[in-house]
């Protein structure tokens, strides 16, 4: 009934899994087994059988069988990239077979492979936790009917990226039906939520995460952000502070607090809040510690206290050289006060290198250019900026600024108009107005007093994506 002649490998792959699983819930286990391990494909398979394979094994009782194969899949150097998730899923599996067998430090050496192949995964800090308390480390899969729901969630979280949304939604639909306690998936399920704008639904999918899993913590996260997405800005601070508290030593709660922070300007809070986490960082911060510091700079450069706001930004590259939104956002700041111009457009034009089809960075470089008064660079960049970022009343603002610098006045005044009418919050749309109708004075040749502009913030991404357990990326300052 299972059973798959198309072209598609994917599709192939999926239909083997699910029959094999059938299988093992018919008692067919050695049939289960021998299908898969003799089914061949692309190398991108073998994250998956190696998988799958381990569990069914585990299923069946043959633990000999599923360390083998975990082994495999933990130590498949292409993994991570090809599907994080089922990568993930191997490691815990792999260690709680190690604890429940009584191999402690096998157990929490898995969870170290783990940790070095994906940096702050919260379930592995509690899974080691865990297993450091002798706590007893039972299975996610001990079921055919979780084998087949874990199936879908893996073809569901490899397939999840822009555009997907249906067919994702599909999978992860039919997993959770399947395996309805399922953390991973739920939390999955709610971000999809999330980028559907659906935010009612996604807390409630987070609410459901059980209150014992590893990823209860990440799901709480995530709650308190989107709390915010509804408009119950006060009830996301009070649960998120709340987390914090629970444990003060998990650096993730301090980024989603601050997110909240920053989307509703309590800039201060932000400041004292990143703060805080740096303390909890200590002397020595680690290299994924860098947006910490970015974030702090923002706080702080927001609250005009720059002598507070450059040294997190230079510690932030200091710890990530070469990162384009630190490179940028300092980079902009610096040419905008008119110090170090030279350095801060060096800066910039790096941010643009490493990321030359964003629109907010290429409009900094375009900016920078109109702050130092070359009219010409500025109107080239901000041309491209508005194409790359096409609706942002700020581009659009500011390359009305620029063509009315290069007398091409009739063209400044649509862009003005279309500033009013486009998206936005850091447009002074009166002033917009007043330009409309008056232009621009005369250019000022003191550059202290010359124009001025605020750069293009991104939208904030406070949240890290259920699916990928890297570290949140921050704002963006253009």
């Amino acid at each position: 009934m299972l059973n798959y002649t198309g072209p598609n490998d994917l599709d192939r792959l999926t239909h083997r899994l699910l029959a094999a699983w059938a299988e093992i819930g018919a008692g067919k286990t050695k049939l289960a087994l021998s299908s898969i391990s003799t089914m061949k494909g692309p190398d991108w398979f073998k994250v998956f059988t190696d998988y799958n394979l381990g569990t069914m094994a585990l299923v069946a009782g043959d633990t000999g069988a599923a360390r083998q194969y975990l082994n495999a899949a933990v130590t498949n150097k292409e993994a991570v990239a090809t599907a994080p998730d089922t990568f993930m899923r191997a490691v815990i599996a792999l260690a709680r077979l190690e604890a429940a067998a009584g191999n402690k430090q096998k157990a929490l050496d898995a969870v170290s492979v783990g940790d070095s192949m994906v940096n702050n995964y919260a379930p592995l800090k509690a899974l080691r936790q865990s297993i450091e308390k002798d706590e007893k480390q039972p299975q996610q899969i001990t079921t055919a009917a979780q084998g087949a729901a874990g199936v879908l969630f893996s073809i569901g979280g490899a397939l999840n990226r822009q555009g997907a949304e249906d067919m994702v939604s599909l999978y992860l639909q039919i997993s959770h039906a399947l395996d309805p306690k399922s953390a991973d998936t739920l939390i999955l399920l709610g971000g999809l939520a999330e980028k559907l704008e659906q935010p009612d639904r996604a807390i409630a999918y987070y609410a459901d995460v059980p209150q014992d899993s590893p990823m209860r913590r990440i799901s709480e996260l995530q709650l308190g952000v989107t709390l915010a997405d509804t408009g119950k800005v006060e009830d996301a601070k009070k649960h998120l502070r709340d987390l914090i508290a629970s444990d003060p030593s998990d650096i993730r709660s301090y980024i989603a607090y601050g997110s909240v922070l920053s989307d509703a300007k309590d800039y201060k809070a932000m400041a004292d809040n990143y703060d805080k986490a740096v303390e909890v960082i200590g002397p020595v911060p680690k290299q994924s510690d860098w947006s910490i510091f970015f974030q702090r700079g923002i706080a702080y450069e927001r609250l005009k206290q720059w002598d507070k706001a450059e040294p997190s930004f230079r510690k932030a590259l200091d710890l990530n050289p070469g990162q384009p939104q630190v490179l940028n956002y300092l980079g902009y700041s610096l040419v905008d006060m008119n110090i170090n111009l030279d350095e801060g457009l060096g800066m910039i034009k790096k941010a643009v290198d490493a990321r030359p089809d964003d629109g907010y960075i290429v409009d900094s470089l375009g900016w920078a250019y109109y702050r130092m008064g070359k009219f010409d660079d500025a109107v080239t960049e901000l041309e491209r900026a508005v194409q790359l970022r096409a609706g942002d009343a700020t581009i659009n603002d500011h390359l009305g600024d620029a063509y009315w610098r290069v007398n091409r006045k009739l063209e400044a005044v649509y862009q003005w108009n279309r500033a009013l009418i486009s998206e936005g919050e850091d447009v002074n749309r009166e002033q917009i107005k007043d330009k409309i109708a008056k232009g621009l004075p005369p250019v000022d040749t003191n550059p202290s007093t010359a124009d001025r502009g605020q750069a293009s913030p991104a939208p904030a991404q406070p949240a890290p994506e259920p699916a990928q357990p890297a570290q949140p990326e921050p704002d963006k300052k253009s």
